[in-house]
């Protein structure tokens, strides 16, 4: 990419980059602070209760050793609901391992000789430790501190998995895009906030230093305040950031009248997802009152349907099949409209959520090779790989890994098992199986990257996979207070069938366009909204 286009790509997002940065900061802070009131206490009870020191500098180890991604399922999991709160309680379960150690090794580091002298004087346990030892112990103390803040900046980049917002919104969406001017969005921002991070509290570990009397003069009171005081300045700047005049980038009203309310729209992590999103908010915003909240990338079904049920989101785009064996756990149905109506009714019943009415596309999974391969070996179908099932290595998606309605399914009704299976983001699937990282993959029959990367879907010829209508899930309890949001949804009934979704993606995936700006076109094109709507 040249210099000119990676500027404008920038200055072009430079409010939503001051805010995901706020975010991020507000996240790392926030954590690192509970982090501290709960891990120096505990480093203390360690050391004056030694047999206590086992279970917790146990229990704080085995914390570390849980995958970050693996943390915040589990937590999303135990609390249901997604946002800001599980993944400070992330962040902070992460950062006690580095402050108690440190809170220990400080302590009891502190020399034998200081002890005795201060025992000697008569000094009392406690205020042994408050009055000699923690004052000694104090910059190995922060040393942990600063290294749990610097770890905790990383790790906060996950939580955009989980609608928490940060840099990471911008890394999740270039992989989900397959965008590296995303990536490095908020890859270069979220290293830089790191060793400023790290800088800001090695200022403080510095002014904490203790010092011989001839050194004093050297640092002056002055310069050791504006050290103290950097971490505050770098925390408060951050609030500024993420809440000044309460401005949200993914917040916006199609009225210059202050909105009514605001539908939060909510999204998987695939680009058709975020097209589909940016059509319903825009629609929400030309056509109402209302704001629309963009909740996009939240990873996969589960997290959204879950925040839709636990009212976090107010919608978002499902499809009949997903919902039929993934939320629902019934068994295949060949027919659309019979998929549609159970899923609708079971939907109503038991989660208070209506399906709109459909897109008009049905983007079905398919197990898809390279043409090449095709055409050397004679697969048409499914059921032709059979012969060489054995030798062949699969990328599939998480999800499509262990959902009734993927591989296991598959197996089941197609006899065989490839040799090996690998997750493989669904961003960066098609690539590799275009380069030969795998031979079999469960594409997306309206992903544009098909054709891009040569690419031959097979014909399913046991027609295991179901419909998979897209259509828009709502909340009941929206739709009751805004009767309005049905109506303006429903526009898009049958406006979008395979070529057209097909199209659409390819436009962003492999033209580079940005999901907001293909939605606008089409809604344009379609006489839906307005081409000064903004």
């Amino acid at each position: 990419m040249s210099e000119p286009h990676w500027l404008f790509f920038v200055v072009d997002r430079l409010a939503e980059l001051r805010l995901r940065t706020g975010e991020h900061i507000v996240l790392t802070a926030v954590s690192t602070v509970v982090a501290i009131t709960a891990a120096i206490p505990l480093g203390i009870l360690a050391c004056r209760r030694t047999w206590l020191r086992g279970p917790v500098m146990g229990s704080v180890s085995i914390l570390q050793t849980i995958p970050s991604l693996a943390m915040l399922a589990m937590l999303l999991a135990a609390l249901g609901k997604i946002g800001v709160i599980p993944a400070v309680i992330a962040l902070t379960l992460y950062a006690l391992l580095p402050m108690v150690r440190n809170t220990v090794t400080g302590i009891e580091g502190v020399p034998a000789e200081i002890v005795e002298a201060a025992r000697g004087i008569g000094m009392t346990a406690r205020q042994d430790l408050w009055m000699v030892r923690m004052p000694i112990a104090t910059p190995v103390i922060v040393a942990g501190i600063r290294t749990a803040a610097v770890v905790g900046v990383g790790i906060a980049t996950l939580s955009a998995f989980i609608g928490a917002g940060g840099l990471g919104q911008f890394i999740n969406r270039g992989l989900a895009m397959s965008n590296t001017s995303l990536i490095l969005l908020g890859a270069i921002p979220a290293a830089l906030l790191a060793l400023l991070v790290d800088s800001s509290i090695a200022a403080v570990q510095w002014a904490l230093k203790r010092r011989r009397k001839d050194e004093i003069h050297r640092t002056t009171p002055f310069l050791r305040g504006v050290a103290l005081f950097q971490p505050f300045v770098l925390v408060a700047a951050g609030f500024f950031a993420a809440y000044s005049d309460s401005t949200d980038t993914n917040v916006r009203g199609g009225s210059h009248e202050k909105p009514s309310a605001v539908i939060k729209i909510g999204s998987k992590a695939f680009t058709e997802q975020f097209i589909l999103g940016e059509m319903m908010a825009q629609l929400i915003e030309s056509h109402t009152k209302l704001a629309a909240k963009r909740v996009f990338n939240l990873g996969g079904t589960l997290i959204c349907h879950n925040a839709l049920v636990n009212g976090e989101i107010d919608v978002y785009p499902e499809y009949t099949g997903t919902a039929l064996t993934a939320i629902l756990g019934r068994s295949t149905v060949r027919d659309p409209g019979e998929a549609l109506a159970i899923v609708a009714k079971a939907y109503e019943k038991r989660f208070r959520v209506d399906w709109l009415q459909p897109f008009g596309f049905d983007n079905s999974y398919s197990i898809t090779v390279r043409e090449d391969d095709a055409v050397r070996n004679g697969w048409e179908r499914i059921s032709d790989l059979a012969g060489k099932a054995a030798h062949l290595k699969a990328g599939f998606t998480a999800e499509f890994a262990e959902r009734p309605d993927g591989y296991p399914g598959l197996a089941r009704a197609y006899g065989y098992q490839f040799g090996d299976v690998v997750d493989v983001d669904s961003s960066l699937m098609y690539q590799a199986a275009a380069k030969g990282d795998v031979d079999v993959i469960c594409a997306y029959t309206t992903d544009g990257r098909i054709a891009a990367y040569k690419l031959k879907p097979l014909v399913d010829d046991r027609r295991f996979f179901p419909p998979y209508q897209a259509a828009p899930v709502v909340r009941n309890a929206a739709l009751e207070r805004h009767p309005e949001l049905g109506r303006v949804l429903n526009l898009l009934a049958g406006k979008i069938d395979n070529a057209t979704m097909r199209r659409l993606n390819y436009q962003v995936d492999v033209d580079g366009r940005s999901a907001r700006e293909a939605a606008r076109e089409f809604l344009i094109a379609r006489g839906l909204i307005r081409r000064d709507h903004r």
